[in-house]
C-alpha cells in the first residue's frame, strides 16, 4: 500500500458519503439517555411488539402515548456537576417532548445497513477505511443498546431447558443476530493491510471499534446467555459470538501497538502525532484517540495469545513473534494519565473552552536527521474547531474516572459538554441572535463549518455521530458496584446521582438536535448531514440559515479535513 503523502491525503477526503450515518449515533445517544431514564419495562416491550419482521417498520409513537407525554416535568430541573458540588442552572429550559428513540433508532440503523452495507464484501463499499471503522463502532455500540431493551433467559439446551422464547425475546434475539453477523463479516472485510500504513488517528479507530464489540459480546451474554457463561469462548454452551473474542482482541492490540509508536517526546514535551508521513502534527483527534484506546485497553482488552503476524526477537515466551498480552495491563492506564495530563497542559482550547485542532512546530524542517527542528515547541496552533474534537475526549474522560475514581475526570467531560451546548447558540435559541454561527453550530443545533456551505467530505460528515457516540458512553449511568475488582472503580451515591442529573439535563438539548436531524430524512429515510435547515423547533422557530458569517471564523483556522492538506511548508 502506497503510504499517505499530503497529495493522496487530500484526494481521500472528497471520498463519496454515507449521510445516514452520522445521524443514527445521535439517535443512539438519544436510545441511551431518553429511554433509559424515561420508559417502563413495559413500555420497552409495546416497543418490540409493533416490530413488524415482514418490512421491518416501526411506529414514530406507541398508539397510547399522549401526543406531548413529557420526559422531565418543570419541578425537575436538575443541576450540573461542577468542580466545588454547587448547583448551576440547568440548561433544560422547558420540558421536552417524548421522542420516541427506540424505533426510530432501529429504523435508521436498518436503513443505513440495507442501503449501504454488503455483506459479499463484509463493508460499507462507499466509506473510506477510518469511518468504515466507526461504522462498525457504532453498529456494536447500537446492538448494546438494544440487547438493555428487554430482559430474557436464553434457554440452555445443554442444560435440557425446553422454555420457548417470547414472540417479543425471539423477535429481539434474532435482530441482534442479524447484525451481529454484519458486524462480524467486517472483520474481514475491514482493510487491515491499508490501515496499518496509514495515520496514527485511523489505527486508533480500529482499537475503539473491536474493543466495543468485545463489550457488546460481553453484555449480551451477561443478560441473556447468564446460564451458559463460561470463561472458555469455544465452549457450545455460551453464546456462539464468544468464539470471535480473541480475534477481535488481537487486531485491538496489533492496532494499538502500532499506533502507540506516534507517541512522541522530542518535540512539545510529548504527545501524539498525527500522522508519518507529514510535517509533526500534534493534533486534538490523535491524542484524544490515544487516550480512549489506552484506557479501553486497560479496562477492557481479554488479553491476547496470539503471536501472529509480525515478526519479534526471538524468545520462547512468545513463540518467535510478538509475546502474549495481559488483560489490564497498567501500562495502558499510565499511558492513557500521562497522554491527559499533556493534553490538558497542552493550551489547544479556545476561548470558549473548545478544543482547537492542533499544533505545529514553528520553524521545523526535517528534524534533527537531516535538518532542524525548529522551536521544538508546539505553538502554531490551527484554531479550526470539529465536532469530533469535543466528543472522542468524554470516553476516554469516563474511562479514567472508571479507573480511578477521581470526580475531576467526570467534572472535566461536563465542563466540555456544557461548553459544546453553548457553542451551539442553545442559549440564544429564543432571541435574535439564533441564527448567529456561535462556533459550533446555531439556534441549538449542532454543525459542522462546512454544513452550510455543502462542501463536507466524508469526514466532516462523520464528525456529528462520534460526537454522540461518545456523549453517550460519557453520559451511561454510572456503576454502584466495581465491574472489575481492583481495577475499577464504584461510584459512592454522591457522585453517581451528580452525574445522572447533570446528563439528564442534557435530554432538551440532545432532544432538540434529534428532531432537526430527523427532519432531514428523505423518502428513502436517509438523513441529510445538515440538521439546521427547515426545522422549526417547539416554540416555531425556523433555523433555516444558509448563510456562513464568516466574520465569526478565526483567521488561523484551516480545515483540512473537508477543504484538503494545504500544500504549503508547514503541513
Amino acid at each position: 500500500m502506497i503510504p499517505r503523502t499530503a497529495s493522496t491525503i487530500r484526494r481521500r477526503r472528497r471520498c463519496a458519503c454515507l449521510s445516514d450515518f452520522a445521524v443514527y449515533s445521535l439517535l443512539l445517544i438519544g436510545t441511551v439517555v431518553v429511554e433509559a431514564h424515561s420508559l417502563r419495562p413495559d413500555d420497552v416491550a409495546k416497543r418490540w411488539q409493533q416490530y413488524s419482521p415482514e418490512n421491518q417498520q416501526w411506529t414514530l409513537r406507541n398508539s397510547d402515548d399522549p401526543p406531548s407525554a413529557s420526559i422531565l416535568s418543570s419541578e425537575q430541573q436538575l443541576p450540573l456537576i461542577n468542580a466545588r458540588n454547587e448547583a448551576q442552572p440547568s440548561i433544560t429550559n422547558a420540558s421536552p417532548t417524548l421522542f420516541d428513540t427506540l424505533p426510530i433508532l432501529l429504523n435508521a440503523l436498518e436503513v443505513m445497513q440495507s442501503h449501504f452495507f454488503e455483506l459479499w464484501q463484509g463493508t460499507w463499499p462507499r466509506a473510506i477505511d477510518w469511518t468504515a471503522a466507526v461504522m462498525g463502532t457504532h453498529v456494536s455500540a447500537t446492538l448494546s443498546t438494544l440487547t438493555k431493551s428487554l430482559d430474557y433467559p436464553v434457554p440452555s439446551a445443554v442444560s435440557g431447558c425446553v422454555n420457548a422464547l417470547s414472540a417479543e425475546a425471539e423477535a429481539h434475539e434474532n435482530l441482534i443476530n442479524r447484525y451481529f453477523t454484519q458486524v462480524t463479516s467486517f472483520y474481514f472485510g475491514e482493510n487491515a493491510f491499508s490501515l496499518r500504513n496509514q495515520a496514527f488517528d485511523d489505527m486508533l479507530w480500529v482499537v475503539l471499534g473491536w474493543l466495543e464489540n468485545i463489550k457488546f459480546i460481553n453484555l449480551h451474554s451477561e443478560r441473556h446467555y447468564a446460564s451458559m457463561t463460561s470463561s472458555d469462548p469455544y465452549n457450545s454452551s455460551t453464546w456462539y459470538a464468544a468464539q470471535f473474542i480473541p480475534a477481535f482482541a488481537h487486531r485491538a492490540r496489533l492496532f494499538y501497538d502500532l499506533a502507540s509508536q506516534g507517541w512522541n517526546t522530542s518535540l512539545c514535551g510529548g504527545g501524539m502525532i498525527w500522522t508519518p508521513y507529514l510535517t509533526p502534527y500534534k493534533n486534538a483527534i490523535t491524542n484524544e484517540l490515544f487516550i480512549a484506546a489506552s484506557v479501553s485497553m486497560y479496562l477492557y482488552f481479554p488479553g491476547d495469545q496470539n503471536s501472529s503476524p509480525f515478526s519479534a526477537p526471538e524468545s520462547e515466551e512468545s513463540n518467535h513473534g510478538i509475546p502474549a498480552a495481559r488483560p489490564h495491563d497498567p501500562k495502558y492506564l499510565k499511558a492513557a494519565l500521562e497522554a491527559y495530563k499533556w493534553l490538558s497542559s497542552s493550551n489547544m482550547t479556545n476561548s470558549q473552552g473548545l478544543f482547537t485542532d492542533g499544533y505545529h512546530i514553528r520553524g521545523w524542517r526535517g528534524g534533527r536527521t537531516n535538518g532542524t527542528i525548529g522551536s521544538g515547541k508546539c505553538d502554531l496552533r490551527n484554531e479550526m474547531v470539529y465536532t469530533y474534537n469535543q466528543g472522542v475526549l468524554l470516553s476516554g474522560l469516563r474511562g479514567l474516572w472508571e479507573s480511578t475514581g477521581a470526580r475531576s475526570y467526570l467534572e472535566d467531560g461536563h465542563t466540555l459538554i456544557r461548553n459544546v451546548i453553548a457553542a451551539t447558540g442553545w442559549h440564544n435559541r429564543h432571541t435574535e441572535r439564533r441564527q448567529r454561527w456561535a462556533g459550533l453550530g446555531r439556534n441549538g443545533i449542532l454543525q459542522e463549518a462546512c454544513d452550510a456551505s455543502g462542501m463536507c467530505s466524508q469526514d466532516g460528515q462523520t464528525f456529528k455521530g462520534v460526537f454522540f457516540h461518545h456523549l453517550a458512553l460519557f453520559c451511561a449511568p454510572l456503576p454502584t458496584e466495581a465491574m472489575t475488582v481492583g481495577i475499577t472503580s464504584a461510584a459512592g451515591r454522591e457522585d453517581w446521582t451528580l452525574h445522572e442529573r447533570s446528563c439528564k439535563g442534557y435530554v432538551a438539548w440532545i432532544t432538540h438536535n434529534a428532531r432537526a436531524a430527523y427532519a432531514t430524512r428523505d423518502e428513502d429515510g436517509v438523513f441529510g448531514m445538515w440538521w439546521g435547515p427547515g426545522y422549526r423547533g417547539p416554540d416555531g422557530g425556523d433555523s433555516d440559515d444558509s448563510r456562513n458569517h464568516e466574520e465569526d471564523f478565526h483567521s488561523g483556522a484551516v480545515d483540512y479535513r473537508n477543504a484538503g492538506v494545504p500544500g504549503d511548508g508547514i503541513w
